[in-house]
């Protein structure tokens, strides 16, 4: 279970993801699609491609930092829930992608926020 803490900083992760998505052109779709197997942070359009966007904010640089948090596991289940969504508002056949936002707020400095698109693959053909 988050502390309080660490859900203020994924909110505010989530946030600035946001506002970088819609910077370069992403049309937010959702944030924080639910179902009982879990959570997609951002659904997004990028053009034609829906994009689903894991964001890992950290405060510090320990444990491998915001990029080194998106394991194989979570990768899992991000697909998953991907197809998920893609089942429920019936765009099973679009095109799409995994992208991830890292947002590192060290103390004192502004938050750096950095996209990797195509950070990882479902390897659906």
């Amino acid at each position: 279970m988050p502390t309080p803490h660490q859900e203020r900083l994924g909110r505010q992760g989530e946030d600035l993801a946001c506002r970088e998505l819609r910077r370069r052109g992403y049309a937010i779709l959702a944030r924080r699609f639910r179902t009982r197997h879990g959570e997609i942070d951002i659904v997004a359009r990028d053009g034609d491609v829906l994009v689903f966007v894991e964001v890992k904010a950290r405060s510090s640089r320990g444990f491998g930092g915001a990029l080194g948090a998106v394991t194989p596991r979570k990768q899992r289940q991000v697909i998953a829930m991907a197809q998920r969504y893609m089942a429920r508002v019936g765009w099973a056949a679009r095109p799409c992608r995994f992208d991830v936002v890292a947002v590192q707020a060290d103390d004192g400095d502004a938050p750096d926020v950095t996209l990797i698109r195509n950070a990882f693959g479902a390897g659906w053909s």
